[in-house]
């Protein structure tokens, strides 16, 4: 009886052994297999909701220049808010009409928000007016106006329309930083002027000098091409507008457009 209890109990203490064996190896096997992975889907999903389209950076309206041709207020104000502070820009709509509408219209429109100061030559002038977006640029490339008479002469801190000769005024300005009274003579017909912050006017970058060809400076075709995107990479000093916006009793619904003007070439810049 001693020795089958004794036996039983060897028996016993045996299989115990193997079972924690058992266990042991289970237990690492788990440990050192990977989980699972799971099963990729075979069908097409669908998302709870699709992306929403990319919402435009400009006015769409700006893409039919045509349309836009609203006559101006007799007199109107402008105040950009620019990357070195803000001015103003009074017009005067009897110094140059067919400017001061279009200035208008550009601007009631947004066309100069995020544009830079391309072009600043110290003892001449400040100039811009390319879009800062190229689909703008290109619809407004041929978008010509008619000449206005030379009214009033090109001093400190007046407002012109760059121009490439007769009737190719689109969309580019400059601000005279000096009297330049020798341009009056190759019809730039100011159109409005400086009252408030011409001191700021004065401050924008000039490190680039003139433009290309002639110069270092930025190409303007680019521009026109690249957008701003062309110019934050190349020339990432230069002072930009944040927004150009109507003021005042300018800013009420403007009149009713009159009928387009006939396109022709388009304007470049001041000699």
């Amino acid at each position: 009886m001693r020795q089958s209890g004794w036996m039983m109990a060897a028996a016993v203490a045996v299989l115990a052994t193997m079972a924690a064996g058992i266990a042991r190896a289970q237990a690492q096997s788990s440990q050192q297999s990977p989980a699972p992975a799971k099963p990729k889907s075979t069908g097409t999903t669908t998302p709870a909701h699709k992306p929403a389209a990319p919402v435009s950076s400009y006015d769409r309206a700006l893409l039919r220049p045509a349309l836009l041709t609203a006559k101006a207020p007799e007199s109107y104000q402008v105040k950009f808010t620019t990357a070195r502070g803000d001015f103003v820009v009074t017009v005067t709509r009897a110094w140059a009409p067919v400017g001061a509408d279009r200035f208008y219209n550009l601007v009631k429109h947004h066309f100069y928000d995020n544009a830079s100061f391309f072009r600043v030559l110290p003892g001449f002038v400040v100039q811009f007016g390319i879009n800062a977006y190229p689909p703008v640029s290109a619809a407004w490339s041929k978008a010509t106006i008619k000449d206005d008479p030379v009214t009033q002469t090109n001093k400190k801190g007046s407002i012109t329309f760059a121009t490439a000769g007769a009737d190719t005024r689109t969309t580019q300005v400059f601000i005279n930083l000096v009297d330049n009274k020798r341009l009056d003579g190759s019809g730039f017909a100011p159109f409005g002027q400086v009252t408030e912050g011409m001191n700021v006017v004065e401050l924008m970058y000039e490190g680039y000098g003139e433009g290309a060809p002639g110069g270092a400076g930025p190409n303007q075709d680019l521009i026109e091409k690249q957008g701003k995107t062309y110019l934050d990479k190349s020339f990432p000093k230069l002072d930009f507008i944040k927004s150009a916006t109507l003021v005042g009793s300018a800013a009420a619904p403007p009149a009713k457009s009159a009928p387009a003007a006939k396109p022709a070439a388009a304007a470049k810049k001041p000699q």
